[in-house]
């Protein structure tokens, strides 16, 4: 094995636990409004858009379909977090805003992120955290070139 597919693979490992362990603690914050893990993304969107946002403008931001997006929004104005309100009756085109509760449901998952955020690095200095995201950031721009613009062995010199 090479010491790139090594790399790559202890690298996708990580990211897979990473992913299933926040996905895990989500889903237990979520539990508490009667909602999924997934909720929460959507939880936060809205909570950074206070003048509200459509379905359409959230399936963009969040990139996830549209049918994701109304099932979701649903459930959510099922437990009264969220609100529509807009132009016509198209689901899409309805501008989405936090309720009282819903606001106070993300104030609360903020309050739980920073505080995983915070423990999960606990080990790391301020500048070992700083380099990590920067790191992250720099390989997510270029997975997405590639995912976007197609992968090119010869190009990415390999």
């Amino acid at each position: 094995m090479t010491d790139r597919f090594q790399r790559f693979e202890q690298f996708s490992f990580a990211l897979s636990e990473i992913t299933r362990y926040w996905h895990k603690l989500t889903a237990d914050e979520m539990e508490k409004y009667g909602l999924k893990g997934g909720h929460s993304v959507y939880l936060l969107t809205l909570a950074r858009h206070p003048e509200g946002i459509t379905a359409t403008a959230m399936s963009e931001i969040c990139g996830r379909d549209k049918s994701d997006v109304s099932r979701m929004m649903a459930i959510m104005e099922e437990q009264e977090l969220i609100t529509r309100g807009g132009p016509g009756k198209n689901k899409y085109r309805a501008v989405l805003r936090l309720t009282d509760k819903g606001h106070a449901a993300a104030d609360a998952m903020r309050k739980s992120i920073a505080q995983a955020v915070e423990t999960a690095g606990r080990d790391l200095t301020e500048e070992r955290r700083t380099v990590f995201y920067e790191s992250l950031r720099s390989i997510t721009d270029n997975l997405r070139d590639m995912a976007e613009n197609g992968f090119d062995a010869e190009k990415n010199n390999f």
